[in-house]
């Protein structure tokens, strides 16, 4: 169920882009969240990008400064139209990510960010496939999502935010071994790096 918060918070985009504000700051600031999944990734212009779970377009924003083939699909027609209206130069599809109207082995490099906390665990699994069977061969899949955290002073930190702004599915997530999930499916994970006192993780995996 979800709170009144993350209801409110994704009604309003002030409250939205507020509330990631702040929580980046763990980072270094939402400039550098932004692009910390990207690290390391070669993106050209010619890179075909799919912006999975795009939400309102903050990432795709910078995917479009990189690529001049990104694709940003959301099941939210809500957060569609603001996309659309945020980052013009994308292409956008509404969707859900566990079933893609895309054809096999057509992207380079598909990206999401704080958005697989959302699926219940078979949707996951679902989308960890799709995203297999759309990616290129050596095509790479980067994310970053919550983590448990290895520091024990974020601890309260991620338990208050996820009370007040998320679902039970970000508390599964934090038992979930994601890069062991994504190995399951056939991806070879290249990296694995966790930031914020280990409460957030990165993860980049590449199609064989």
């Amino acid at each position: 169920m979800a709170t009144i918060l993350r209801d409110l918070s994704y009604r309003y985009q002030w409250l939205y882009d507020g509330i990631s504000r702040l929580s980046a700051l763990s980072v270094g600031g939402e400039g550098r969240f932004r692009r910390l999944a990207l690290e390391g990734l070669t993106i050209e212009p010619d890179t075909k990008v799919l912006d999975l779970c795009c939400g309102s377009g903050q990432t795709t924003q910078v995917l479009v400064e990189r690529s001049r083939q990104v694709t940003g699909l959301d099941a939210s027609p809500f957060s569609i139209k603001r996309a659309q209206h945020n980052v013009p130069q994308a292409k956008y599809v509404e969707a859900f990510a566990e079933a893609m109207p895309f054809a096999e082995n057509q992207f380079d490099l598909v990206h999401t960010s704080v958005a697989m906390h959302e699926m219940e665990p078979d949707q996951l699994q679902k989308i960890f496939s799709e995203v297999h069977r759309v990616l290129k061969p050596g095509g790479s899949f980067a994310m970053i999502d919550f983590h448990q955290p290895t520091n024990p002073l974020f601890v309260p930190g991620v338990a208050v935010f996820l009370l007040l702004f998320e679902t039970e599915t970000a508390w599964q997530l934090l038992k979930t071994d994601l890069a062991a999930a994504l190995a399951a499916i056939g991806f070879n994970v290249t990296k694995q790096t966790f930031h914020a006192g280990g409460s957030l993780q990165v993860i980049q995996a590449q199609k064989s």
